[in-house]
């Protein structure tokens, strides 16, 4: 699978989100307490924009009266019809055995070793010596 650079780290803080375009689809990158996660932006029941919703948490429910909340900002809801989808996994919480986002892998590298390209010029030391200038060659 190929590979793409599509934003700096520091330009997604904690608990936003970003737009951006991988080979002609719109990806939605999310920072969740400093790791990230991208998923297809469309919603798999009518194709609601997810970088519109509303990022939020699971609550669930073992007994009447007994509440849990996890996932924080972890779970993001479509805009359209409030489905919701694990932004982690792409899971859905309203069908999760059948519906899904699509989700891609994501990783963090420093940036010296992909800007630098396969291609690099020569170059020779420089120097200045009195009135000249020398290059070592």
């Amino acid at each position: 699978m190929d590979r793409h650079v599509v934003a700096r780290a520091d330009e997604i803080g904690p608990g936003e989100r970003k737009l951006v375009h991988v080979r002609g689809r719109a990806v939605v990158l999310f920072n969740v307490d400093g790791e990230f996660f991208a998923i297809l932006d469309r919603c798999p029941h009518q194709g609601g924009s997810l970088c519109e919703g509303r990022l939020t948490g699971l609550v669930t429910s073992k007994e009447p009266g007994q509440y849990e909340y996890s996932h924080r900002g972890a779970v993001i809801r479509c805009p359209w019809h409030a489905w919701e989808f694990d932004i982690r996994t792409g899971q859905s919480w309203c069908e999760p055995g059948r519906i899904r986002v699509k989700s891609f892998k994501t990783e963090v590298q420093a940036g010296a070793g992909l800007v630098q390209g396969p291609y690099v010029a020569e170059t020779f030391p420089v120097t200045r010596d009195g009135d000249y200038v020398v290059i070592e060659a």
